[in-house]
C-alpha cells in the first residue's frame, strides 16, 4: 500500500493521450509527427537540431545518474559518508 502514491504519478504518465490534435493542426504537422500534438510544429531543420541535442543531453544525464546511484564508486576511507555510517558517532 505504501508504494500506491509513488506509482500514481506513472501510471497517469503512461495513459494515451485523450486530445488528439485538431484537423487544423493536424494539417500544419509534418507527416509523422501529424496528429500528435497541437500547434505548429517545427519550423525548420534547425528545430529538429535542437530538440534532438536536448534529447540526447537529458539521456545522457538519465544514463550518468542512474550510474552514479547504482554504482556511486565513493571507496576512500575518510569519505563524507563514513561518518554516517560509522556507529561511534550516532551520540549517546
Amino acid at each position: 500500500m505504501k508504494r500506491l502514491p509513488i506509482l500514481i504519478p506513472f501510471a497517469i504518465a503512461a495513459l494515451p493521450s485523450f486530445a488528439p490534435a485538431c484537423e487544423l493542426c493536424s494539417a500544419q504537422q509534418p507527416t509523422f509527427l501529424r496528429g500528435l500534438t497541437h500547434g505548429a510544429g517545427p519550423q525548420g531543420n534547425l528545430d529538429y537540431v535542437i530538440v534532438a541535442t536536448a534529447l540526447v543531453i537529458v539521456l545522457f544525464a538519465l544514463a550518468w545518474a542512474v550510474k552514479c546511484l547504482v554504482r556511486p564508486g565513493e571507496r576512500s576511507p575518510d569519505h563524507i559518508k563514513r561518518t554516517i555510517l560509522q556507529h561511534d558517532s550516532y551520540g549517546p
